[in-house]
């Protein structure tokens, strides 16, 4: 009989094209791995070339800022890539031709002081007067109290012209200077007014705060300029009906002290005849 034949060659081969498949794998996976991390390196390399040193704003051409009308017109200046940061600008010198000698963009409606603020802070990261501590602000006595709220308009003219310019990081900045500033109930109500009559009702950054210092406030701080405060309310019935979410809000997060069967019934209805 003759003996069987074990063939195994077959298996062996199938076995060894296997491993070597596994390796191939690891190794395109390998260098797959290197080459990303290249790209990426490369990208990161080229990033850093082109991203603008402070030199190079100011190799860039200077801009005519007109700001005011006649003779109360002034004219400020700016490199134009530090002014192109802002859309709004940036908008603007799309108009420039590459040959322009004169850059000129006017700003009429804006106060000279606050675009000086903004130029400020384009340049240096912040602007006069900065921040000192925790809650203060460099030359200003935090315990002074001012009638005419000039401190407070100085930064929401700053906030709104940071709106205007699509300057965020102004936005913030100003916004944090105001909750450093003590003041009157007529500098208080000054402000409001600003505030109110320059920003648009969905702005609860800046309007949701006001809303909550006179709804801890009003029964207090009304007394001190009250034809003031009512003619606020008057002229803006938005702050009004804000206040007075703010302290009916209030009222309920207090936990049900004012609860309905508490509350006296409507005298209203005279009582039935007959």
């Amino acid at each position: 009989m003759a003996e069987p034949v074990v063939r195994i060659g077959a298996v062996a081969t199938e076995d060894v094209e296997m491993e070597g498949n596994n390796e191939v794998d690891e190794a395109l996976e390998t260098l797959e791995g290197a080459e990303a991390a290249d790209e990426e390196e490369e990208l990161t390399m080229e990033n850093d070339l082109v991203k603008p040193t402070f030199v190079d704003y100011l190799k860039s051409p200077i801009i005519e800022l007109s700001i005011g009308n006649g003779d109360q017109s002034t004219t400020l200046y700016a490199h134009q890539a530090l002014l192109a940061q802002s859309p709004f600008f940036a908008s603007a010198i799309t108009e420039f031709s590459n040959g322009a000698v004169t850059r000129r963009i006017p700003f009429e409606t804006e106060d000279v002081k606050t675009v000086g603020s903004f130029l400020e802070f384009l340049y240096t990261g912040e602007y006069y007067p900065r921040r000192s501590g925790d809650s203060g602000l460099e030359g200003v006595t935090g315990a002074a109290n001012e009638d005419d709220g000039g401190r407070l308009l100085d930064h929401a003219r700053v906030y709104t012209l940071a709106e205007k310019l699509g300057v965020d990081d102004l936005k913030v900045l100003a916004h944090s200077k105001v909750h450093r500033i003590n003041s009157s109930a007529k500098g208080e109500i000054a402000y409001a007014r600003f505030v109110y009559a320059n920003t648009p009702r969905d702005d609860l950054t800046i309007r949701k705060p006001i809303a909550s210092f006179w709804g801890q406030r009003s029964h207090v701080l009304r007394h001190e300029a009250e034809d003031d405060f009512k003619q606020l309310c008057l002229d803006f019935p938005d702050f009004g009906f804000d206040v007075l979410s703010y302290v009916l809000d209030a009222r309920e997060k207090r936990g049900g002290k004012d609860r309905e069967e508490d509350v006296p019934k409507s005298a209203r209805k005279r009582a039935r005849m007959g």
